[in-house]
């Protein structure tokens, strides 16, 4: 059976020159006799391999020295309790953005731990400055550059003074260059946009660590992650070789920069023909802030929908569902879809449209 063009929101499509790698290494890594799922975490073979994926990563991402990179479990979805367990003690202030589904479950963990004070919220625009209220003695500013299920994204990294920057980058995170020196935490889970689920990257400033409060779980301690090089425990080795093959092939393609342009000419494109339709789909994202990997369109009739999602699954077009939360459709288009995938699904849309409208 042919691949199909995968619009998962995640666990994502990879890249097919990935996976054929890792086919081809399945059963005999290396000329180990092994598997890389079978090599043991903390021998020198598994250990290049780690080494080259961070080595790849800080290469790709131009991660300054005084940073760690670390490799964890859990999903963003723990880091939103690490964050504040790390980085503030109880009864501090922090500072959160609300912005969608994922910035409202990161603020509900973290107002376990801290006093959360929300700066601004908007879910259909990024909050305009003169919205912000910025606490004056926050631990910590958080936000979601990319709402994975909204498709609101920050296009510009909010300056937020001296204050600790955190972002939950799991969508957006190798999208296109970024400075990383202006966050002191930045998260990602890996499902989308850096390999298979299972994995989390964390980087943090290194003056950052070392700060957790009384009581803080040994595991959800970053300097603890730290000083055993991620594998205080066995990490999710197949997940970290796999976001280390996922590197190599962004540097393969000429990296970050490269990787950007075509990002941005699929995601241009793919809005092009929503707005174009003469109204048969819609995006609900102001013009500006529409995120470059999650495109959430509805139909001008939802009893459509189900013909839709029928029609585009026959047509080698999968995972186009949207969110239960807010319905219609959503294309995500991360890195390892194809600018040929954006065309076949805009062509599909235009000849739909013909036939529905």
């Amino acid at each position: 059976m042919a691949r199909v063009y995968n619009f998962s929101a995640g666990p994502a499509m990879l890249p097919q020159a990935v996976i054929e790698k890792a086919q081809a290494e399945m059963l005999d890594w290396h000329g180990t006799g092994m598997s890389i799922m079978e090599v043991s975490h903390r021998g020198a073979d598994y250990m290049s391999v780690a080494s080259k994926a961070e080595a790849d990563l800080r290469a790709l991402m131009a991660i300054p020295d005084n940073y760690k990179v670390l490799f964890l479990q859990g999903g963003a979805s723990l880091q939103f309790a690490m964050t504040p367990l790390n980085l503030a003690q109880a009864g501090d202030t922090v500072d959160y953005f609300n912005t969608g589904v994922w910035s409202e479950k990161a603020i509900k963990e973290a107002s376990k731990f801290c006093h959360v004070n929300v700066v601004a919220t908007n879910t259909s625009a990024v909050p305009d400055r003169s919205e912000w209220k910025l606490s004056s003695n926050a631990k910590y500013v958080h936000y979601t550059p990319n709402e994975t299920i909204g498709g609101l994204e920050f296009q510009d990294i909010p300056d937020v003074g001296d204050k600790v920057l955190v972002a939950d980058m799991s969508s957006t995170i190798l999208s296109r260059p970024i400075d990383v020196s202006k966050f002191g935490l930045i998260y990602a889970g890996a499902q989308k946009n850096i390999g298979p689920a299972g994995l989390t990257i964390v980087i943090i400033r290194d003056d950052l660590m070392g700060k957790a409060r009384s009581g803080t779980p040994t595991m959800l301690d970053y300097k603890v992650a730290a000083d055993n090089d991620s594998m205080y425990n066995t990490p999710a080795t197949y997940a970290w070789y796999m976001a280390g093959l996922v590197f190599e092939w962004l540097k393969e393609t000429g990296g970050l920069s490269a990787m950007a342009a075509v990002n941005q000419r699929k995601a241009d494109k793919l809005y092009a023909a929503i707005d174009g339709s003469n109204g048969f789909y819609a995006n609900p994202v102001k013009l500006s802030d529409r995120s470059w990997m999650n495109v959430p369109f509805t139909l001008k009739d939802s009893a459509l929908d189900a013909e839709f999602l029928k029609a585009s699954k026959a047509a080698g077009l999968t995972s186009l569902k949207g969110h239960k939360i807010v319905g219609g459709m959503r294309a995500s288009i991360y890195n390892a879809m194809p600018e040929a995938g954006v065309d076949a699904l805009i062509a599909f849309m235009a000849d739909f449209a013909r036939k529905h409208g």
